[in-house]
């Protein structure tokens, strides 16, 4: 496989067109450029699916604002890079909408990286450092997922860290496959496995795959590997050096790894099935190349028998089938554990240099034509879907009326058609009045929908209740002449602390899902939650990672916490001393 080219864009008139046709860098420069100016007003958000996932970066911002540190004071079920870069960009644009600045902020690490390999790259061809940036910003500055997983449109509120792993396992087959200075391919390797590592763990692994298959190849010098890997450890060791912070990230992932206990194959299986058409072109196509490149592979091997060296040794895995092989396996072990994804965006580097490589030696033949149209079913797919969920989530949020707010901040800014408003507020009414009906079906186990967390109306009604529980709260503490510092929640999610500008305990899982994300308790946890001022339980409706959630907090609350009703939706432990219950 041979990704270089010496084409390139030309002009003889000097117009800013022709510049900026000549200087990707600029274009790059240019979408940064407008961050500002989406992020110092609020810009109001359609709901979606599962929305309230995003809320955990914002109980983290506010974690790490206190001095937290994330795996050492709390735990949480991801590498805390993508929660820094978070609070940093939230610290910069206050009022920015949080789905933009967690999904944005990656650019923080991805566009100075692109940027080095677009320095690489543009000295022999303009065209295919164009060709890597394009798709680059198209994925970074969209903040959806390549998967469906309801059928309304909406935002994608989650799944965000599985597509920064995206977005940067993208610009590390970019720089792997076209980048050629040794002290780039260092830096980028570097400094995209540490993020990888630091954003999710499983990233780290594809990103190994990558950068294996390239070292194998000989794409990846070994000076290179050398100093990218001596920067690498050295980096994550100053960090636990200095912090603790690995050895508690390690801490978490066994935790995770514990509760999590399911086989690898089935998980496997799942990841293939959701991503069928990206994968089944994909291993078309490197059958096709195997059928291609089989001559030359042998012939390769051949070689390395009769007279073993480094660099025959890397002729022979460095074909095209060999590399689309271990991209999709690195896609499918990432792809295994996650709901919402970029999913496979990174083949898209390697793809160009095969639709480059081949052309190169086959010309306008039948065989190009049969690797090019396999290589675009592979590549297609995600920018289609992407395009469409996009288009379909923004014109159709011309329908919806914004939320009306008095505690919620930037949290708030989302708008949602009238239709699922009167219906959340019907459910609403319904969860109040046949309270113990719902009850009754989260003791057996089961939601009262079946996809309840990615309905609309759910969302839009966990929204309303923050909003009226705080002003409960406000009432209460006026009433009471009391202010409650720490503040925790008997749900998935705990915004509560920074939208009232509090604190929230230390040690308490972020993300709490019991099933997926909550460790037994320790005690440490146990000494946080009993000493928490206020522990909020969201009643409407109950369901059963509630009630999982409350069976594990409140034998710790009992002893010294009184429950109260605080509003409809919204039940209350007050500590004891602080106030008495009215």
């Amino acid at each position: 496989m041979d990704g270089s080219t010496e084409t390139g864009l030309s002009s003889p008139r000097s117009s800013v067109g022709t510049v900026l046709a000549r200087q990707p860098l600029i274009i790059l420069a240019l979408a940064l450029a407008c961050f500002p100016l989406a992020l110092f007003a609020t810009v109001t958000m359609p709901i979606g699916p599962m929305y309230w996932d995003h809320y955990i970066y914002l109980d983290a911002a506010n974690r790490i604002f206190d001095g937290q540190v994330p795996s050492v004071d709390f735990f949480a079920p991801v590498g805390g890079l993508g929660y820094y870069l978070f609070a940093g960009w939230l610290y910069l644009f206050p009022h920015g909408h949080a789905l933009l600045l967690s999904s944005w902020s990656l650019m923080t690490v991805t566009a100075p990286l692109m940027a080095l390999i677009i320095l690489d790259v543009q000295r022999r061809s303009t065209a295919v450092a164009f060709g890597l940036l394009l798709p680059y910003l198209f994925f970074s500055l969209l903040p959806f997922n390549t998967g469906d997983f309801y059928p309304y449109p909406g935002s994608d509120g989650f799944g965000i860290y599985n597509r920064q792993v995206c977005q940067l396992l993208y610009v590390l087959a970019a720089g792997l496959i076209f980048a050629r200075g040794w002290k780039t391919l260092a830096a980028v390797s570097a400094i995209g496995m540490l993020a990888l590592l630091f954003i999710k763990v499983t990233g780290v692994v594809a990103g190994l795959v990558l950068c294996l298959m390239a070292f194998l190849a000989g794409r990846l010098p070994l000076r290179a590997a050398l100093v990218g890997g001596c920067a690498f450890f050295a980096a994550v060791g100053l960090l636990e050096v200095t912090s603790g912070a690995v050895s508690a990230y390690i801490t978490d992932i066994l935790s995770l790894v514990a509760i999590n206990d399911t086989s690898l194959l089935p998980r496997l299986l799942q990841a293939a099935s959701i991503n069928f058409g990206v994968v089944l072109a994909s291993s078309l196509l490197a059958l096709v190349l195997l059928v291609i490149d089989f001559p030359k592979f042998s012939a390769a091997a051949r070689s390395f028998f009769a007279k073993p060296s480094f660099s025959a040794f890397g002729k022979v895995f460095d074909h095209s089938f060999i590399w689309a092989v271990s991209f999709v396996a690195a896609g499918l072990l990432f792809e295994s554990q996650n709901t919402g994804s970029q999913a496979f965006i990174f083949l898209w580097p390697l793809l160009l240099a095969i639709l480059i490589g081949t052309y190169r030696h086959w010309g306008p033949s039948a065989g190009f034509a049969a690797v090019a149209i396999l290589a675009l079913s592979a590549a297609i797919p995600p920018i289609v879907t992407v395009t469409q969920k996009a288009a379909r989530a923004w014109i159709g949020s011309v329908n919806g009326t914004p939320l009306q707010h008095d505690n919620l901040k930037s949290m708030g800014a989302v708008a949602i058609r009238d239709t699922l408003n009167q219906r959340a507020q019907r459910l609403q009414t319904n969860y109040v009045a046949y309270r113990p009906a719902y009850q009754a079906l989260a003791e057996t186990g089961e939601l009262p929908s079946f996809l309840l967390y990615s309905d609309f109306e759910f969302q839009s009604l966990w929204l309303q209740n923050a909003d009226a529980a705080i002003s409960a709260i406000k009432k209460f503490e006026n009433a009471n002449k009391v202010r409650f510092e720490t503040i925790m929640t008997i749900d998935f999610t705990n915004p509560f602390p920074w939208l009232m500008d509090r604190h929230a305990p230390r040690h308490i899982a972020i993300g709490a899902d019991p099933y997926r994300a909550v460790p037994p308790l320790d005690e440490y946890v146990r000494n946080a939650v009993g000493a928490v001022d206020l522990a909020l339980y969201p009643t409407c409706p109950p369901t059963a990672a509630r009630l999982a959630l409350l069976k594990l907090y409140q034998p710790v609350l009992a002893p010294g916490h009184h429950r109260i009703t605080l509003t409809p939706c919204y039940d209350a432990f007050v500590r004891n001393g602080i106030a008495t219950a009215p």
